[in-house]
């Protein structure tokens, strides 16, 4: 079955970086784009960066954009999002998502808080 695992939060510092992983399993994870969505408290689910099945292109929302990268090791079935500036308004729960044979999976998510 579709596993997403996410890891790589924690507590930073406004001005900080933080790098999340994403572990994927149970597809084939070199033919499917890949995304990273998040969720503050009290906020719904926003989607934040997409990457193409073979990295060549990517989508960034405009909160994030210029801040975060994501990328993809397809030999490692892993995806990462890179994030750097952090704000306190960045802070919330991490996903990562995949869309496969038309489902939705994603992942346990991962916090990341930005306070001083």
């Amino acid at each position: 079955q579709v596993q997403l695992v996410e890891s790589g939060g924690g507590l930073v510092q406004p001005g900080g970086s933080l790098r999340l992983s994403c572990a994927a399993s149970g597809f084939t994870f070199s033919s499917s784009p890949m995304n990273w969505g998040r969720q503050a408290p009290g906020k719904g689910r926003e989607l934040v960066a997409t990457i193409t099945n073979t990295g060549g292109n990517t989508y960034y929302a405009d909160s994030i954009k210029g801040r975060f990268t994501i990328s993809r090791d397809n030999a490692k079935n892993t995806v990462y999002l890179e994030m750097n500036s952090l704000k306190p308004e960045d802070t919330a729960v991490y996903y990562c998502a995949a869309v496969w044979r038309g489902l939705h999976y994603w992942g346990q998510g991962t916090q990341v808080t930005v306070s001083s």
